[in-house]
């Protein structure tokens, strides 16, 4: 019988560093794994993961890898020491993965339950402007229709400072539609001296 024939179990290997090798046939004995492969690395520390035709998934520690190489017709791979671990350990184990992403609340939720926390780091010194603009349109007394107006505007240029890289041509436009009066001009030209 040829030494693949044996290896009826299909597990997955969990790296340390958060890499997944799946789909791996195996052997898996009491303390002992046996993979014929020599295109993978596996060390000690490493999950080997095997989920049964029962429904039931079982988790193991590699202690020693015991890498062979190919000897008269038995192929390269590895006879593995391992250790089991109870249901509690083995969550306990499994590589976590973090994602870092950039941008204001970006988040990902991949099938779990969202516990991210975001940070918001706009500019200060923008966001000043930005509501001195605000405070400048109330202090005009403008008429409701046209106050309504430019609080739009306002809002629109806030939201291009949150893009990544926010339209200095939008920004301009934006910023000329709002009423010629008061210290509006000079504040819009602070706010446009920011964009890089």
């Amino acid at each position: 019988m040829p030494f693949h024939d044996l290896l009826i179990d299909i597990v997955s290997v969990l790296k340390k560093n958060g890499d997944v090798i799946p789909s791996v046939k195996s052997s898996v004995q009491k303390n002992r794994i046996f993979i014929q492969r020599s295109d993978i690395l596996i060390e000690a520390g490493d999950l080997i993961q095997r989920k049964m035709s029962n429904g039931a998934e079982e988790t193991f520690r590699v202690i020693d890898p015991g890498f062979h190489e190919a000897f008269h017709g038995i192929p390269a791979g590895y006879q593995m020491d391992v250790t089991k671990l109870g249901v509690s350990e083995a969550k306990a184990e499994i590589p976590h993965i973090t994602y870092n992403i950039s941008g204001t609340n970006n988040r990902i939720n991949q099938n779990s339950t969202d516990n991210s926390v975001n940070i918001a780091n706009a500019n200060p010194e923008i966001q000043e402007h930005i509501d001195s603009l605000r405070r400048e349109i109330d202090r005009l007394k403008l008429p409701k229709e046209d106050t309504d107006a430019s609080y739009e505007v306002i809002d629109a240029v806030e939201t291009q400072f949150e893009a990544e890289k926010p339209s200095k041509a939008v920004v301009k436009a934006l910023l000329s539609s709002l009423p010629h009066a008061g210290n509006i001009a000079s504040i819009g030209s602070l706010i446009v001296s920011l964009l890089v």
